[in-house]
C-alpha cells in the first residue's frame, strides 16, 4: 500500500507539471512553421519552372541558330524555326519574341520570353542566345 501512495502525485503538483504547461504547443508551432514551409515549397516550384523555361528557350535558340547557319539557311528560316520550337512545347511560355542576325561567318538567334509565375505581380523574363558558324563549302 505504501508503494501506491508514493507513486501518486498530489493533485496540486500535477497541475504545475511541465507537460501540462506545453499543452497545445504543437498547434502554435504549426501556425508559425506552415507559412515558412509553404514559402519554401513555392520557391522550389518557381525555381523548377524557371529552369524549365530557360532550358526550352535555350533549346529554341540553338535550333534556330542551327537552321540559320545551314549552307542554304536564312535568318528568316532560323527565326521561324525557333518560334515553331517554342510554340510546339506546352511549357506555359508567354510573350515570346525571336530575333536573329546572320553574317557571312556567324548566325545568331535570340529568344526572349516570360515564364509562368507562382509569385503575384512577378513575371520572370528569360533571354537566351545561340550562335553558330555559318556552313561554307570550301574546296
Amino acid at each position: 500500500m505504501s508503494f501506491l501512495l508514493a507513486t501518486h502525485l498530489p493533485h496540486r503538483l500535477a497541475t504545475w507539471s511541465p507537460v501540462r504547461q506545453e499543452r497545445g504547443s504543437a498547434t502554435i508551432q504549426m501556425v508559425v512553421l506552415m507559412p515558412a514551409l509553404f514559402t519554401l515549397m513555392f520557391l522550389g516550384v518557381q525555381a523548377a519552372v524557371l529552369y524549365q523555361g530557360r532550358t526550352i528557350t535555350l533549346a529554341a535558340a540553338q535550333e534556330g541558330a542551327r537552321v540559320s547557319a545551314a549552307a542554304d539557311g536564312t535568318n528568316v528560316a532560323g527565326v521561324a524555326a525557333a518560334s515553331d520550337f517554342v510554340s510546339s512545347t506546352s511549357a506555359g511560355l508567354k510573350n515570346t519574341s525571336v530575333s536573329g542576325n546572320r553574317t557571312a561567318t556567324t548566325a545568331t538567334i535570340t529568344v526572349t520570353t516570360h515564364t509562368v509565375s507562382l509569385i503575384p505581380f512577378v513575371s520572370p523574363k528569360i533571354t537566351q542566345s545561340a550562335s553558330m558558324p555559318v556552313e561554307r563549302l570550301t574546296g
